[in-house]
């Protein structure tokens, strides 16, 4: 028999095709349905050929009659063959045949079970290379207690790897507290479990630890989304009442669209203790994503803030000693002249305003309230009871949004500096028209009915001008939604003043 013929019959047996055409698909499966791990299944099947090429020199060899050298030599080969067609099939059946049937058993699970593959698959190797099974389990059992007792802590926190991940306490993804430390499970190992903080930085925590010790897993209920209850702490002075501060509050965030504030369960205002001069509120909220918990408690705050300062509530802190110069009396007469200067030049921007002397104009400088809202908050909301209140913005942007019966929502119009909104709520006492929204934060003046009153009481001619200008906007808002052309605006505009006037001069008693 030739070298190559002897060489051939050794290499490659009556199993060798099937095992390779076995080997092929299971990679082509896997490199197509779970393209995430690629890498793993290249390598494997790289390995899987490196044994075959292992085999083919122990054939040569063979072939040479170095018959002791070829067997061990093709045995080494055919158990790394064998490693790698297990890898594969566990990588089958856990990473695709299970998820399909919805079984998603711990990655430490599989580990095991592959592991247990290539033990048996070893020890069916050993038998057939004709070593006794029995001596080797009976002096791998001593050995084995001996490395079991020096190595308890290892051991033990392979044991608790595989306890959290089988009972679930903590699964990848999953935001734990453990002492002072909270940050995301990013891999659950054999020995540690790995946390990735807020401030990255990676914290090890060994398994065995998590098992013996207590730990919070934050924001996971049963059945529920994601969601983690933070608190907002402010103080606000004794004087003003708990229900004052916290009708403001709660009604301000709830309307509001904050990024990461959940709308169920929805914010809650508590009054929490009265000390030190002042009453100190929280409020609380549930964040749906634990990653910006700071930066959401940052807009949070700012609608707390916000929102008092609509309602005229000052913030208030600890009593102290507080030694301190004040203003001279002159100085708070500048600053005071400068702000109406400020206030009467906004006024002269408003339409509405245009018939007014400069003492009128004085007069209501006086009157306007400073209004600030945080972005996402609600300035005005359609359909709802008028407050009787008009607002004209000194910065930022406020959207007009008109709400459908099926609540979609259609963008009118984006209000900027200068631009103002609730007239005809403010001169006629007609519910919101439309829905008006702080597309960034916005500072506004508000005007109320009272201040306004005086000024048409004393010269109702006013009111005639009035009426014409809030028919002018109300007709080109109703023109821009139903497409009028200029005549038919013309008509309505005629149409509707002496309603109007009629409504304005009841309203206000002329």
């Amino acid at each position: 028999m030739s070298f190559w013929n002897t060489a051939m019959q050794f290499f490659w047996r009556e199993e060798s095709l099937p095992v390779l055409v076995m080997t092929i698909a299971l990679a082509f499966l896997l490199l197509h349905f779970h393209r995430e791990e690629r890498k793993s299944v290249l390598n494997t099947l790289a390995f899987f050929m490196a044994c075959l090429f292992v085999q083919f020199v122990s054939s040569l060899i063979h072939a040479l009659q170095f018959v002791a050298a070829a067997a061990a030599l093709h045995e080494a080969g055919l158990i790394g063959a064998g490693i790698a067609v297990i890898r594969l099939w566990g990588l089958l059946v856990f990473r695709i045949v299970l998820p399909l049937v919805r079984i998603t058993p711990p990655r430490i699970a599989e580990d095991i079970f592959v592991i247990i593959g290539y033990i048996a698959w070893g020890l069916v190797r050993l038998r057939y290379a004709g070593l006794d099974l029995g001596s080797i389990v009976a002096t791998s059992a001593m050995i084995t207690a001996v490395v079991a007792f020096a190595m308890q802590d290892t051991l033990g926190n392979i044991l608790g790897g595989l306890a959290l991940q089988l009972d679930n306490s903590i699964e990848i993804g999953d935001w734990i507290k453990v002492d002072d430390i909270s940050g995301r499970v990013v891999d659950i190992r054999w020995r540690s479990t790995l946390v990735e903080t807020r401030n990255w930085e990676t914290v090890v925590f060994p398994n065995s630890q998590l098992m013996k010790n207590k730990f919070l897993v934050l924001g996971r209920r049963t059945d529920q989304p994601v969601q983690w209850r933070r608190w907002v702490w402010f103080n606000v002075d004794l004087k003003t009442t708990p229900t004052r501060v916290i009708n403001a509050v709660e009604n301000a965030v709830q309307q509001a669209e904050i990024n990461n504030v959940a709308k169920n369960p929805a914010p809650s205002c508590v009054l929490m203790e009265m000390d030190k001069g002042c009453a100190r509120y929280a409020l609380r909220y549930w964040l749906t994503d634990l990653v910006v918990d700071d930066p959401t408690d940052g807009a949070v705050r700012w609608h707390i803030y916000t929102a008092l300062e609509r309602a005229g509530i000052k913030l208030a802190v600890e009593e102290q000693n507080v030694h301190y110069i004040k203003d001279s009396e002159k100085h708070e007469e500048i600053l005071h002249q400068r702000e109406l200067a400020l206030r009467v030049r906004t006024l002269r921007r408003v339409e509405l305003f245009a018939q007014l002397t400069d003492d009128e104009l004085q007069k209501l400088a006086e009157r306007l309230r400073y209004a600030p809202f945080a972005k996402g908050n609600t300035i005005a909301r359609q359909g709802t009871p008028a407050q009787h209140w008009l607002f004209i913005i000194i910065s930022g942007e406020a959207e007009v949004l008109l709400e459908a019966p099926n609540g979609e929502r259609r963008s009118l119009n984006v209000l900027s500096k200068g631009d103002f909104f609730g007239e005809m709520s403010l001169m006629t006492g007609s519910p919101r028209a439309a829905t008006v929204v702080a597309k960034t934060d916005v500072e506004c003046y508000r005007l109320d009915k009272d201040a306004f009153e005086g000024i048409l009481l004393a010269r109702p001619s006013i009111a005639e001008e009035v009426a014409h200008v809030l028919v002018t906007r109300r007709a080109q808002l109703d023109s821009a939604l139903q497409n009028l052309d200029e005549e038919t605006l013309h008509r309505e505009i005629d149409h509707r003043h002496n309603e109007v006037l009629a409504t304005v001069r009841r309203f206000f008693g002329l």
